[in-house]
């Protein structure tokens, strides 16, 4: 069903920037203004102008983006206008897929669109939280520190990912390694052995017995096993591309002992600092809740998201509405409470997005810690097996001549 980002008076006055889905314009337009919105525009994310004309489809770096940002809060509150801003950024851009985004965004802005509204006009490349971030700084006049804001959070975000990878490569290192040794020993090396072992009528010992059995059993059935097996992975991940398919593997992702808390606490740090950052630039708490749902990747827990926006719209507290979910962490809970309380909400979403992040980086540390050697003596055990296979006859028959 085609998307449609919709910029919209809501009935208690507000001006937003949605996302909806509909099967035809004209059909959305009915929609929204029976439920009570002042329509200002729809169009559709597609519609990028100048971006159809000989622009290669690739994405921007995180880095090229961020420094945008930056240089643009910097203009701002040097005092520069907006679309001067955005002209000498635009100039001092290398000819890439960004600058063309940047071109149409400038084009948009000389025909009277706000700059809120030009960024939503790529929603399949900037993220709502992005366009939302400068909504509110439009409204509050405060955009060069509101982009500063979402440059910080992105920062933190990027960083973090960067540091997951970095903790987690040495262990696929490993497991790779295993696997491809252990692939081209049951595929070269035994069967060489193995040739070796049939010109002999010696009597071989049970465990080379037993490894050249399977070895032997693998390559001559490779061809009957292999089939069913790339066929059940296909049909696994054109599965996971469904939307049942997704929700059901997400949810038996939270089941895991370990993994499924390790995503719930990333989940939590994720949610309340894009909370917490849109509620900086002014935008209010429904509002802020809805956008920053978007952030949240598992579909299982996205979906018990909607149903706290629900409760939020019925006037419920938010701390209550969070409780209800049933996945955020108890102390997490508490301590948004006690923001909310106290009027403080923003900045204890920050102290528990900050939080999280160290304990998920303390146990993903001492995770990988603890992998680390049993993943080593996992290869070693198996390397091990396979030699011991392979060099035992040898030495039995080298002791028997010697004898």
């Amino acid at each position: 069903m085609p998307e449609f980002v919709c910029r919209l008076g809501t009935p208690n006055g507000e001006v937003v920037t949605r996302n909806y889905e509909a099967e035809a314009m004209a059909e959305l337009r009915t929609r929204l203004e029976r439920e009570g919105y002042k329509i200002f525009s729809i169009a559709k994310p597609s519609d990028q102008g100048i971006l159809s004309k000989n622009i290669t489809l690739t994405k921007f770096s995180i880095d090229e983006f961020l420094i945008f940002n930056q240089q643009l809060s910097a203009m701002l509150r040097a005092g520069l206008p907006i679309l001067q801003a955005i002209g000498i950024l635009l100039n001092r851009q290398k000819a890439s897929y960004f600058k063309g985004v940047l071109e149409d965004v400038e084009r948009r802005i000389r025909g009277g669109t706000v700059l809120s509204e030009a960024f939503a006009a790529h929603s399949d490349i900037f993220p709502r939280l992005y366009t939302a971030s400068i909504l509110a700084g439009e409204r509050s006049g405060d955009l060069d520190n509101v982009l500063l804001r979402y440059v910080a959070y992105t920062k933190t975000i990027t960083e973090l990912r960067r540091k997951l990878k970095k903790t987690l490569i040495y262990p696929v290192i490993l497991i790779t390694a295993s696997i491809g040794l252990i692939i081209l020993m049951t595929t070269y090396v035994i069967p060489k052995f193995a040739t070796l072992y049939e010109s002999s009528n010696n009597k071989l010992p049970w465990i080379t017995e037993v490894v050249v059995g399977t070895a032997t059993t693998i390559r001559e059935n490779l061809f009957i096993i292999a089939p069913p097996l790339l066929i059940g992975l296909v049909a696994i991940l054109i599965w996971r591309r469904t939307e049942q398919g997704r929700n059901k593997l997400d949810e038996w992702i939270l089941k895991l002992p370990i993994l499924g808390d390790l995503i719930r606490q990333h989940t939590t740090a994720q949610l309340c600092r894009s909370l917490a950052t849109l509620l900086a630039g002014g935008i209010t708490l429904l509002e802020s809740f809805e956008i920053a749902s978007e952030s949240v990747t598992n579909r299982y827990l996205r979906n018990t998201t909607l149903a706290i926006i629900v409760k939020l719209r019925s006037g419920q507290a938010f701390t209550e509405c969070l409780n209800e979910s049933g996945w955020l962490p108890p102390l997490a809970i508490d301590m948004i409470g006690v923001g909310e309380k106290s009027g403080s909400l923003r900045e204890m979403l920050d102290e528990v997005a900050n939080f999280f992040d160290a304990e998920l980086d303390v146990r993903i540390t001492s995770l990988t810690a603890l992998i680390e050697p049993v993943i080593l003596v996992v290869m070693g055990t198996v390397v091990m097996t396979i030699l011991l296979a392979m060099y035992l006859p040898i030495l039995e028959l080298m002791k028997g001549q010697s004898h």
